[in-house]
């Protein structure tokens, strides 16, 4: 299912790419010298100690984003009908064809192609630790990953379903779909719905989280991060990365303006006002999230940079008014190559799908 997006903030990045970032007040190296006070001079503390209070910002992600009373049924029948083409118009895209899982959930384009190989507006953002977002889609016009499974079947663009009617009517026709819809929403009479096919697919996505060496020094871990990665953590949180990537996501969290104190190059694209109408949206993006970052390029909405170094660099300078240093760019992205997580291999194995029924509709290309 493809979204199509923009990535990251504060100072950088991104998957897709980042959104006006304020600085906070992060803890900072103090100069090793001073002026002395009494017969003492200020000790300076050791990047370690500085990085400690600088993760105070994030935190450990959790196993998985899952719902009370989320069923394995319910996440077994997501699976199959995130992989299954059968719910666009032509039988050729899935939710995979934008969102490869085993590509860290993207599908490395800067922008997807759905339906008669149109492409799409924005990039499609990983769908990896999408449930932690504050919203889905860069402009955040979806409450969840349940809301966001809706949108891309019946996108004229993407998968081109007429209705949600024609959906049912293909999931219906599918003999295996019946015994599966029934075990996964047992307590009802018809279980085959557009409502349920979508908060399938979301219960199956919640468990799309990638730990990496990043939690394990959240865990208290002082050996998971090298030298060079902390003193890239302490940058980014000096700089005030922090004020819109932090959390479990590492952003996510929030939606914060393109071009805070530069304007942005490409305005063709207003953001989060296409959805509000309100003025003061123009040009509004969800911060995106930080992990894996390092394999979700290219990177902002239009998918427009395919270098991380580069949308770093964007990033400090239209962000925040800052022209950082190749040497401290190069800082900034090893500590986010330590995003990079572990991918579930086990739990995102392409299933069997059930076999087309004789009145299963066939592949309508027009």
């Amino acid at each position: 299912m493809k979204r199509l997006g923009l990535v990251v903030c504060g100072v950088l990045l991104l998957s897709a790419w980042s959104v006006g970032c304020k600085p906070e007040a992060p803890a900072e190296t103090p100069p090793a010298g001073g002026e002395v006070a009494g017969d003492k001079a200020p000790v300076a503390e050791s990047p370690l100690v500085v990085a400690r209070k600088n993760a105070s910002s994030f935190k450990v992600l959790p196993a998985s984003f899952g719902k009370d009373g989320q069923t394995t049924a319910q996440e077994e029948l997501g699976r199959m009908l995130y992989y299954d083409a059968r719910l666009s118009k032509n039988h050729d895209v899935s939710c995979s064809s934008c969102h490869d899982l085993a590509s860290y959930g993207v599908d490395g384009k800067p922008t997807s192609s759905g339906h008669r190989a149109q492409l799409g507006g924005r990039n499609s953002p990983t769908v990896y630790n999408a449930a932690a977002h504050v919203a889905q889609f860069w402009d955040g016009r979806a409450a969840d990953v349940e809301a966001q499974a809706r949108g891309p079947v019946l996108n004229p663009i993407e998968m081109a379903m007429p209705d949600e009617a024609s959906v049912v009517t293909v999931l219906t026709s599918i003999p295996g779909y019946g015994e599966s819809f029934k075990k996964a929403y047992p307590d009802q009479e018809a279980p085959i719905t557009y409502d349920n096919m979508a908060a399938a697919i979301g219960a199956f996505e919640r468990k799309l989280v990638t730990p990496s060496r990043w939690d394990k020094f959240l865990g208290g871990d002082d050996k998971a991060l090298t030298d060079k990665e902390i003193e890239g953590l302490n940058l980014f949180a000096s700089a005030g990365c922090v004020g819109c990537h932090d959390g479990a996501a590492v952003g996510g969290g929030s939606f914060q303006k393109v071009g805070v104190v530069r304007p942005w190059p490409n305005q063709a694209d207003t953001g989060r006002m296409a959805v509000t109408s309100k003025g003061e949206d123009k040009m509004m993006f969800k911060a995106p999230s930080l992990r894996n970052i390092a394999r979700t390029g290219p990177y902002f909405h239009d998918g427009s940079v395919a270098d991380l170094k580069e949308a770093v660099k964007m990033m400090g300078a239209h962000q925040l008014g800052r022209d950082l240093t190749d040497a401290e760019i190069a800082s900034i992205v090893e500590w986010l190559n330590a995003l990079t997580g572990d991918l579930p291999t086990e739990y995102i194995q392409k299933p069997t799908l059930p076999e087309n029924g004789p009145e299963t509709p066939a592949p309508d290309p027009s």
